[in-house]
């Protein structure tokens, strides 16, 4: 079906053929990928928001370089900053700093670039690593001011750094081989046999390879953040093991009929190909739900998670049947010492042969099946259970303060929360147009001519408004009005809460809605914007959107499976179910990063707002690949009903005939997810700490107890489409 036979004989006929082109392709992405590197951006646009249109307007005047240095060094004396020792040290230091090549450093004595607390004892110096820098020559200098830094050892002294070139990163090769090697130990037990454990690994390997490097490539031309690669690599590497596993499954199960290898490829492509192509195209449309959040920053993401997913499926259904024609009989070479002589107890009888009955699965199934109502009512009650924490869900953005205090960028902000307030650690910027300056406030140039640089702002209407805003309640301090230039000028407040609390987001919105509005001139506000700001914006945009992405992902999954299985109610069913993965996931990701559980063992630091791309991302994906157990368990369902037209067998037996190359795979994705929760990036963490709840929890709660009490419950009626009686394969 769907060309998969024809495809399969073809890719055994000519399997030294397939495999030439696998490896001209993975050498020719990889190779283009080396010599055309491309560094992340994240340059995405929040069309109608508040903080759009004020970096809008600095844009057309000229100034749209307003945003946070590069870093900041921040030094704390107990003795004062200005005391002539500590000055004489940090003058040394300054110097060594400003030696390096491309790197520029203020000095804490010298406004606007450095600053000293009300106290005396804490300073800051901003730091440039070159503005027109690519992405590995910041590193580089990065690097250079963290050595020489490390290597500043003055009595009395403490000297941090701030902003994310310094931050601490965990190497991506750990995580990846952490779960590459968990893969591996799980396929040997489950299969057995060196080759059949390690064909999957290869497979997935030379997808998720072959995906990473076409991301790169697409970078040239698709702005995205600098973990989009991570999630490719993550995704790419679950789903692949995964696939390649269910169809090396079948093919043994053939093969232990006596089916001859051409054959039993077909057969295993037919089957578990099937599956595997339906699941694959279901993540896909899945992950294209993040184009709801804008191409800049939704459209780069959804090709990192679809890259991996694509090429590993292509690799399953392309690339593994050519080495299954390879390997042939001796897929069960190099056995351990665990498989029995009788075949391994993964390998699957005819489809339908009682011999699975005895199963653990099978036994299972008949329990749920005699008390569908009473373990039906258990497992919801547990999934709204772990579901309850994300009634609080906030979302916000990941900072230092989420880091550990081992980070020196951690230490940095505690030291500036505790010399300047913690609202400095996210100031807020107002922007204000001069009706007569030439500057159009909705990011446009003047149609008589555009902004002219050399104009001053006229001030009168933002210095009333600073004096209103110094005096609203919960802003710390606002400083001087300065003139930009081109009819513009800005002015910088420093709110008394820090940037993840949500006070200091109503104070944005009171600013916004109450306090600025009266000073401004028709047509040309006063704007509320900064990092901090354009963070609030897009996470109320995610907000918004967020139901919309949703619908579009039920709606498309829904019908795809509709068509895949010829029914109404197991779609309906199966979108359902899946939702309560997706809130389970909700759930733990809150009450581990929000409320701060288990921060310690885990290192995500003091409980912050979950990142605001977070909940979207975690929802197509969660969401595919909770479709992938639901298409390979209810199509081995269906095989079954097919053959016997009896509902309670079918699902019984189809759940023991799968019950442990499922476990296997869930295993595989657990570990592998799990596995990037050792990445100091928060935003990781979050993502793999919720793709390993959802999965664990789909594998379990809603393939062994919702799943088969769902389907006794309905029936025959599991098969329903209107215009006629039964299925048909």
């Amino acid at each position: 079906m769907f060309g998969l036979a024809p495809t399969a004989r073809a890719c055994v006929r000519h399997r030294w053929l397939v495999l030439l082109g696998w490896a001209v392709l993975t050498a020719a992405l990889l190779g283009l990928a080396g010599a055309l590197p491309s560094t992340a951006r994240v340059d995405f646009r929040m069309p109608g928001s508040e903080s759009q249109r004020a970096a809008d307007l600095l844009a057309e005047a000229g100034f749209g370089d307003l945003g946070a240095p590069d870093g900041t060094l921040v030094v704390a004396a107990p003795a004062g900053v200005r005391d002539p020792a500590v000055r004489a040290a940090l003058d040394g230091l300054l110097h060594r700093l400003d030696e390096v090549p491309g790197v520029s450093v203020g000095s804490p004595y010298q406004p606007p670039g450095g600053q000293v607390s009300a106290d005396g004892r804490i300073g800051t110096a901003e730091i440039g690593l070159g503005p027109g820098a690519s992405a590995p020559e910041q590193a580089e200098r990065a690097a250079q001011v963290s050595a020489i830094r490390d290597a500043f050892d003055a009595p009395g002294i403490t000297v941090e750094l701030a902003g994310n070139a310094f931050a601490d990163s965990s190497a991506g090769g750990l995580a990846e081989g952490v779960g590459l090697l968990a893969a591996a130990v799980i396929l040997l037990v489950a299969f057995g046999s060196l080759i059949a454990a390690g064909l999957p690994l290869l497979v997935a390997v030379v997808g998720v390879g072959c995906g990473s490097a076409l991301l790169v490539l697409l970078r040239h031309v698709v702005t995205m953040p600098d973990f989009a690669i991570y999630l490719t690599v993550m995704i790419g590497l679950g789903v692949g093991i995964d696939y390649a596993l269910l169809v090396v499954t079948r093919y043994r199960s053939a093969l232990a009929r006596g089916v001859d290898v051409p054959e039993a490829v077909v057969e295993a492509m037919e089957t578990a190909g099937r599956s595997v192509l339906f699941a694959g195209t279901t993540v896909i449309i899945a992950v294209s739900g993040m184009l709801f959040l804008g191409p800049e920053l939704g459209g780069g993401l959804a090709l990192a998670a679809g890259c991996g997913v694509l090429l590993v499926m292509l690799a399953a259904l392309t690339l593994l049947p050519a080495l299954l024609g390879l390997v042939g009989r001796r897929i069960d070479r190099f056995g351990l010492p665990h498989r029995r002589s009788t075949g391994h107890p993964t390998v699957e009888p005819h489809p339908g042969v009682a011999a699975v009955r005895p199963a653990p699965a099978y036994r299972w199934s008949r329990v749920v099946q005699r008390r569908p109502w009473l373990l039906t009512s258990v497992a919801l009650g547990l999934l709204v259970l772990v579901t309850l924490p994300a009634l609080e869900l906030r979302l916000g953005w990941s900072d230092a303060s989420d880091r550990p205090t081992s980070d020196t960028t951690r230490r940095a902000y505690d030291l500036v929360a505790a010399g300047f307030g913690p609202g400095a650690n996210g100031p807020l910027l107002l922007v204000a147009a001069d009706p007569a300056g030439g500057a159009d406030p909705a990011g446009g140039a003047d149609p008589a001519g555009g902004a002219d640089p050399a104009k001053a702002a006229d001030t009168t209407g933002l210095r009333a408004a600073a004096r209103a805003v110094a005096g609203t309640p919960g802003v710390a301090g606002i400083s001087e009005v300065v003139p930009l230039g081109g009819g513009i000028s800005v002015a910088v407040v420093t709110p008394r809460t820090g940037p993840q609390a949500a006070e200091t987001g109503q104070l944005v919105h009171r600013l916004r809605d109450e306090v600025l509005p009266p000073f401004a001139e028709p047509g040309f506000p006063i704007l509320v914007s900064g990092a901090n700001a354009a963070g609030i914006d897009f996470a109320e945009l995610s907000v918004r959107r967020l139901p919309w992405l949703a619908g579009a992902v039920l709606v498309a999954s829904f019908l795809l499976l509709t068509v895949v299985f010829r029914s109404l109610l197991v779609p309906l069913k199966a979108v359902l179910v899946n939702l309560l993965s997706v809130g389970a996931a909700y759930g733990v990701i809150v009450a581990i990063f929000q409320w701060g559980w288990l921060a310690g063992p885990l290192g995500t630091g003091d409980g912050g707002p979950v990142d605001a791309w977070v909940p979207t991302m975690l929802f197509v994906v969660v969401f595919g690949l909770s479709m992938d157990y639901e298409v390979f368990l209810l199509s081995r369902i269906r095989e079954e009903y097919l053959r016997t037209r009896d509902n309670a067998g079918s699902v019984a037996d189809g759940l023991a005939a799968t019950a442990r190359v499922i476990t296997a795979a869930a295993a595989i994705m657990v570990c592998v997810f799990v596995a990037f929760a050792a990445f100091d990036d928060r935003s990781l963490k979050m993502m793999g700490i919720g793709l390993a709840t959802a999965v664990l929890v789909d594998a379990t709660i809603v393939r062994l107890v919702l799943v088969p009490a769902a389907m006794q419950l309905l029936g025959d009626r599991n098969w329903w489409l209107p215009g006629r009686r039964t299925p048909r394969a």
